[in-house]
């Protein structure tokens, strides 16, 4: 009788102190951008979470506050897909979960160079109707939300096969679950504008749990 001796598979080793330094950025990113657009939305004047977008917080005389937000939450992202790759080195996820992560991250610096257009009332004095037509920068602001935030829905994805991997079913299941959230929150953002708001913050959150959990693996 002959016995067949499969290899084990590879997991992840517990993080080292530089690792989880870096991925402190893409577990303070999401946070980071929430807080910020939370503070904001409620002290701008003109500002509507039921009819605004948190892109347009980049738009008027205190725009710069969220471009740097947006500059910030990108640069966390990127260093925490540094850690991502440390952390999941020879483990299942470890070549694709920190490239897209990184696109995501990268996605947050090109928000933050095209800004969104302004519409729905704000900045204060804007007409009170959507606005009708993307300029260029709100086009491609808009473009690089959509890439960034699908890059991230396929992070979870794979990061879900690490989890299968190491035996963590709920984690597993939830990766592939959030991913349908996050996109049914955009699909339904254009007849219910908080919808992509709760999305994002659903994106952006997870990438907080994973990451913590990566950190303490």
């Amino acid at each position: 009788m002959t016995h067949t001796i499969s290899a084990p598979i590879a997991v992840s080793a517990p993080a080292r102190p530089a690792t989880r330094f870096l991925l402190a950025g893409a577990i303070g990113a999401g946070p980071l951008f929430l807080s910020a657009g939370l503070v904001q939305g409620l002290t701008r004047e003109g500002f509507d979470f039921t009819r605004n977008a948190l892109s347009q917080l980049s738009l008027g005389d205190l725009g710069w506050i969220q471009t740097v937000t947006f500059v910030l939450t990108g640069l966390l992202a990127i260093t925490g897909a540094i850690g991502i790759r440390q952390a999941l080195r020879n483990a299942p996820g470890g070549t694709w979960a920190p490239r897209l992560v990184g696109v995501f991250g990268a996605s947050f610096l090109l928000a933050a160079v095209f800004p969104a257009d302004p519409g729905a009332g704000f900045p204060a004095g804007t007409p009170e109707a959507p606005a009708t037509a993307l300029s260029t920068h709100g086009a491609l602001h808009m473009l690089s939300a959509m890439v960034g935030f699908l890059a991230l829905c396929l992070a979870f994805l794979v990061l879900a096969r690490h989890f299968t991997a190491g035996g963590r079913r709920g984690w597993a299941i939830a990766s592939r679950v959030v991913p349908i959230g996050v996109l049914a929150g955009f699909a339904a953002s254009s007849a219910f504008v908080p919808a992509f708001t709760l999305g994002a913050a659903l994106g952006l959150l997870w990438l907080t749990a994973v990451t913590a959990r990566l950190a303490t693996a």
